[in-house]
């Protein structure tokens, strides 16, 4: 069963909440029972004291209370029971509550030891406190006594009952208000979320063409890169369908002369010439276009390339396919020159350059990649070749803008390496080497 976003979280902080709310619950009550328990304790030894200082010695050595420090004393089954035990088992006293009350009270315990303990009886659970004494007089010493004060556990159990219902009510109401607001809380928080899968829903059904609005900081960058995303493919888009345009208005005139030749009533002798002439023509006008309609362009959240592994990859291919040729290749990439970009666009970049370097070099040719002071990658590729003249660099820059401002003879890689570029934002650049002697072209494309 698939779960929404806000249905998960719920579901998580309403666990974690009741077990919070359980943990502090039980701790509570434990902190509670045990506070009951001490202030009982100190109650029954408050009432030893006052049993010991309430009783008398007579001038025989009998112990006796003769006023009761307290009135349940003297109330059968009051719940607060007393007893007092002679050490050597020959005084006994306890109060009229005990009457028909079992209970073994500790005895012989020696003076100043205590002892607080939990008793149980047919009648029920109960609390003592013990406590040793010796009546020591200037000329006598009698006997010691233990004194002994209980008292019947059902008010304490009431009252820890009685706060654990009130405890785990409170708890269990905090535990509702907070799940509510807790709910309104992720709801109002989720919101952005749900506004950004409506825009989507509105941008698939074509009734908008990016995410618009304003959105939290958090979020920001998640629609910029969307928007960014969509917009590339808008470009893309656009982009094949001005190439299939170009290409169909680029082959109109060809086929216009073929069908000027094929509707001649008796073939020119040029005829086969200018047939071949015109195939060869259609066949650089589709290649060129093929290859402007794949470049992809710089995609939103594409991986740095390493200019160094295309561009051996492309000099070992290189290699073999002028293997009559002793051409020495140096490739040098500064740190952090990486391509922002599609693998494919970047080898289509450098096997323009480089073949077109190999093609016309003597026997050197070098590869740099360096970052500008804007931080612009630099891609240049130069030769030791005859090199080019200032109205040929002119010439070659300008082809590839349509495709049927192509001519025989002429390549279409340096158009389809500027075309490229021009979708990254870039520049090409032809000039004299500087170093080598031949052509050097540098290819600058900034950086996201």
């Amino acid at each position: 069963m698939k779960l929404s976003l806000t249905a998960r979280l719920l579901l998580t902080s309403s666990i974690v909440l009741t077990a919070f709310l359980g943990l502090t619950g039980l701790t509570l009550d434990r902190a509670f029972s045990d506070y009951a328990e001490q202030s009982l304790r100190e109650r029954l030894q408050a009432h030893t004291v006052g049993l010991i200082a309430a009783a008398e010695l007579d001038d025989n050595g009998n112990l006796h209370v003769p006023v009761l420090p307290e009135a349940r004393y003297n109330t059968g089954d009051s719940g607060l029971y007393a007893q007092i035990t002679g050490n050597t088992g020959l005084h006994h006293w306890q109060s009229p509550s005990m009457d028909h009350l079992h209970l073994t009270f500790p005895r012989d315990l020696a003076p100043g030891a205590h002892r607080f303990q939990r008793l149980s009886a047919a009648e029920g659970e109960f609390y003592s406190f013990s406590l040793g004494i010796n009546f020591d007089f200037s000329k006598s010493t009698h006997e010691g006594y233990t004194f002994t004060v209980a008292e019947n556990m059902a008010a304490l159990n009431e009252q820890i009952s009685a706060y654990r219902r009130s405890l785990w009510d409170w708890l269990g109401g905090m535990a509702l208000v907070l799940l509510t607001v807790q709910g309104v809380v992720l709801r109002w928080g989720l919101a952005p979320l749900r506004k950004v899968a409506e825009d989507l829903s509105a941008i698939e059904s074509g009734k908008r063409q990016k995410l618009e609005g304003h959105y939290p900081r958090e979020m920001q960058g998640l629609t910029d890169n969307l928007n960014a995303l969509l917009a590339s493919q808008h470009q893309l888009l656009d982009r094949h369908r001005h190439t299939l345009g170009d290409l169909a208005h680029s082959l109109k005139t060809p086929l216009a002369v073929l069908r000027g030749e094929l509707d001649k009533a008796t073939p020119s002798p040029d005829f086969p010439a200018i047939i071949g002439e015109q195939v060869r023509r259609m066949s650089e006008i589709v290649d060129y276009q093929l290859q402007r309609a794949a470049t992809s362009g710089r995609l939103p959240m594409s991986t740095p390339l390493s200019i160094a592994a295309a561009a051996r990859k492309i000099v070992n291919s290189l290699n073999k396919v002028y293997a009559d040729k002793p051409v020495r290749c140096q490739i040098h990439v500064e740190e952090g020159a990486d391509f922002h970009g599609e693998e494919g666009d970047l080898l289509e970049i450098l096997g323009n350059l480089l073949d077109n370097a190999y093609k016309w070099c003597a026997q050197r040719v070098t590869v740099h990649a360096e970052l500008d002071q804007h931080q612009a990658l630099r891609l240049s590729v130069e030769d030791d070749g005859p090199g080019i003249t200032p109205q040929k660099v002119q010439d070659v820059l300008q082809r590839g803008v349509r495709g049927d401002s192509l001519h025989p003879g002429h390549g279409i890689g340096l158009a389809v390496v500027q075309d490229i570029v021009r979708v990254y934002g870039g520049q090409l650049n032809i000039e004299q080497g500087p170093v080598l002697g031949g052509v050097k072209i540098t290819v600058s494309v900034p950086t996201p």
